[in-house]
């Protein structure tokens, strides 16, 4: 019960982030609207038809099933995907919010909001959201952690 706490403790507060902002991103900007913050960030306004890096464009309906998937697969394997460490519910809980927040963009608008635009003169990375934020920080620590503890596992005879 206290996992399930923690994880919705993340969860809900992330999703909310994700949302919010992206709603105030629809209301402020005007699409391809953008508004520098530092000389390598801006707030730019991007509607994403696809995946991560723009992949699999016009595919909604396949992504958003794949999203629903992923959601159903992160809990259904919880234990398997997140195992026993403490760290389990919240990561668990920012992934899933990520991934429930981009999910919830393509049912609703049939696009993914994106506006975080991090580039270095003309180069830019691809724009991204709260929700991938979470994704990728979830993903990252959960390797992190895996591979501490593979580390800290006694050798296979």
């Amino acid at each position: 019960m206290r996992a399930l706490l923690t994880a919705l403790a993340v969860f809900l507060p992330t999703l909310a982030l994700d949302q919010a902002s992206k709603v105030w991103v629809e209301r402020a900007f005007a699409l391809g609207e953008s508004h520098p913050l530092l000389p390598v960030l801006s707030l730019t306004y991007v509607r994403n038809h696809g995946a991560a890096w723009g992949l699999f464009q016009g595919a909604q309906l396949w992504l958003a099933g794949f999203g629903a998937l992923a959601v159903l697969g992160c809990l259904l394997f919880w234990r398997r995907l997140f195992g026993p460490h403490r760290w389990a519910p919240p990561l668990g809980g920012l992934l899933l919010a990520g991934i429930v927040g981009n999910l919830i963009d393509r049912l609703r608008l049939g696009y993914v909001v994106d506006f975080v635009d991090c580039h270095w003169g003309d180069a830019h990375f691809p724009c991204f959201n709260v929700a991938d934020s979470a994704i990728c920080l979830a993903v990252f620590a959960l390797i992190l952690l895996q591979w501490r503890a593979d580390r800290a596992a006694p050798p296979a005879p």
